[in-house]
């Protein structure tokens, strides 16, 4: 009697706008690259794949044109290469994707894996947020199957995005390593806070640099990041003053040295997913002030001696939390330590995936 052996997601097939930089994007070369080296063929249809991360390009990870970085453009291409190449299981690797991956669900049979990687709540007001609720509540008919990152996570997509329950995995990001032979950058010699993150509104880093001045004159801020914020920044500094004292060097390869140096890494978010920059500094034994951004804050900082969640937009809670782990002597907490494979997790999810899931009807080939 021959035994059929069970269905395996041998192809994965993923998506990016652009290697410009970005969370989503940096973790999805990591999956990627993990799951080229456990034998599986993995397509990237990336928009434009020249800005700094293409650097981070895994070996063994197959690149195709995605048409030039806009989202529009994305769309089309991934549609063309799911169709061409018929791959096991399509991977979503953010909310920001979720569009390419309604526009390529009629088209494949392939079950459609989307990660969340951001807020569902609080990201819109009014109209918007009422088009965007209505939005969510449509995933359910073109992802087959969602991961969040944390419970909490899971249970706001639950909640908001009506995803039944057996259709959500709670898996993690596989955590930073760092870079061997990538560049240093200059940081001080005293005590400093330091913000990663996108140059971008939702990341509020005006906040930041708007309390400076509250705080002990000998205390630097580093931001490293790029995007379409650093002009209007670098003009805030420049109004306050203090262009000795807050430094934006740009994007870098690996933050996780700056990371272990910082006496403090501040998060000041309006809205965020599960942040990665908190639990790499966590990773350091580096203490964390954080906005109430996401649901997903207050399982990372679970304890008072990991560090501090403010509200949004309450400048004094923000200079109080700040000035509690900038003064000398204040205890670091012991490095986190992750645990567990999520690279893994994805691919035994991917195979769950592609051995229960009959044939879809109807899938324009």
């Amino acid at each position: 009697m021959t035994i059929q052996a069970p269905a395996r997601a041998g192809h994965i097939l993923s998506f990016a706008q652009t290697l410009a930089g970005g969370g989503v994007e940096r973790v999805l070369l990591r999956l990627a690259g993990s799951w080229a080296q456990r034998g599986r063929r993995v397509t990237l249809v990336i928009g434009d794949a020249t800005g700094p991360l293409a650097a981070e390009l895994p070996g063994g990870v197959e690149v195709a044109a995605g048409g030039g970085g806009g989202y529009a453009a994305l769309a089309v291409a991934a549609r063309r290469q799911a169709r061409a190449l018929a791959p096991d299981v399509i991977f979503c690797p953010g909310n920001h994707y979720t569009g390419v991956a309604a526009s390529v669900r009629p088209f494949v049979r392939a079950p459609i894996v989307a990660k969340l990687s951001n807020s569902l709540a609080g990201t819109h007001r009014g109209v918007a947020d009422f088009a965007y609720r209505r939005w969510l509540s449509l995933h359910p008919r073109f992802v087959d199957h969602l991961v969040a990152m944390t419970p909490a996570s899971a249970a706001e997509a639950e909640r908001l995005m009506h995803m039944p329950r057996a259709r959500l995995s709670v898996i993690a990001n596989p955590p930073a390593v760092t870079r061997g032979g990538a560049a240093a950058i200059p940081l001080p010699a005293g005590r400093f806070i330091l913000g990663v993150g996108r140059l971008a509104p939702q990341k509020r880093w005006d906040r930041l640099i708007a309390v400076m001045p509250l705080l002990d004159p000998d205390v630097a801020l580093v931001i490293l990041g790029e995007g379409a914020l650093r002009p209007a920044l670098e003009a805030q500094v420049a109004a306050l003053n203090l262009s000795a004292r807050v430094h934006l060097p740009g994007h870098v390869a690996d933050s996780l040295p700056a990371m272990a140096r910082a006496t403090v890494v501040a998060l000041t978010s309006e809205h965020e997913g599960v942040p990665g920059a908190i639990r790499e500094a966590l990773g350091q034994g580096t203490p964390v002030v954080s906005t109430d951004s996401s649901v997903a804050i207050p399982e990372l900082i679970d304890s008072p001696a990991k560090g501090s969640i403010v509200a949004r937009g309450e400048e004094d809670a923000l200079v109080a939390a700040l000035a509690k782990w900038l003064a000398p002597g204040a205890p670091r907490p012991l490095p986190t330590i992750d645990r567990g494979d999520p690279a893994g997790d994805y691919l035994a999810l991917f195979d769950a995936l592609v051995s229960a899931a009959p044939p879809r009807r109807g899938a324009r080939r």
